[in-house]
């Protein structure tokens, strides 16, 4: 006897098409029995090994020439010493140059200019978490005096994400099995499966202190795990 289509989750129908890919490729295929629709998540963590900050300088000058070639002179400072320090050209990329003028406001006069603020920015990729707040310091040291981060990632996600996929995939056919089991019925098939796309989140940077005196300790950047998740939409034909 054919059997009434059931939808958890979604309206019965007899044909459907469905997402068979994160780019919305639809398939429609008809279901002989019962049709479940289930969602299923697979995450893993992984330690981040990749830290992204920014360091910059500030200076100020009477001009507005002054300013910028004071702070061109300081940042090329800046990176000589994560050269040096292993960070490579690729890594290492302007990530804002700003001028601006000082004004002094006096009753019943217009606004003089007094002076020029220069900001150099780089945002810097490291590598080698462990070393970066060391780096760091050194910046500092020879003129860095904006430091902004760290933002914590994972250079290569794809393999952790495939890892996240096989468990949501097991997830959404163990969660098929059980609605099965309570229905009195089994699990034919896996008729599609939709992922919605794999993530993690990124934490947004968090200011630094510089460390200010010479005996306190070294600045360190602690990397900690990061969440990886995949979200799938499965269909399955029961009987």
């Amino acid at each position: 006897m054919r059997t009434s289509l059931i939808a958890l989750g979604l309206a019965a129908a007899t044909a459907f098409a469905a997402p068979a890919s994160a780019q919305q490729a639809s398939i429609t295929q008809s279901i002989a029995g019962t049709r479940l629709d289930v969602s299923a998540t697979g995450e893993v963590t992984r330690v981040p090994d990749i830290a992204v900050i920014n360091a910059g300088v500030t200076t100020r000058s009477a001009t507005a020439g002054g300013a910028l070639r004071e702070a061109a002179n300081r940042m090329d400072r800046v990176r000589s010493e994560l050269r040096k320090a292993g960070v490579e050209d690729r890594d290492i990329q302007t990530s804002n140059i700003s001028l601006g003028a000082n004004y002094v406001y006096e009753n019943n006069q217009p606004p003089r200019i007094n002076g020029y603020n220069a900001s150099n920015q780089l945002s810097i990729r490291f590598r080698d978490i462990a070393n970066a707040g060391k780096i760091l310091d050194v910046l500092v040291a020879v003129g860095a005096n904006e430091i902004n981060g760290p933002s914590l990632t994972i250079d290569h996600p794809e393999a952790a994400l495939d890892e996240a996929r096989s468990k949501a995939v097991a997830a959404g056919r163990a969660r098929a099995d059980l609605y099965a089991r309570a229905m009195g019925l089994r699990v034919v098939r896996i008729v599609s499966v939709s992922e919605s796309g794999g993530s993690y989140p990124v934490p947004p940077p968090m200011p630094m202190m510089m460390r200010a005196e010479a005996n306190q300790a070294d600045t360190k950047v602690d990397p900690g795990v990061q969440k990886l998740q995949v979200n799938l939409a499965m269909t399955f034909e029961l009987q």
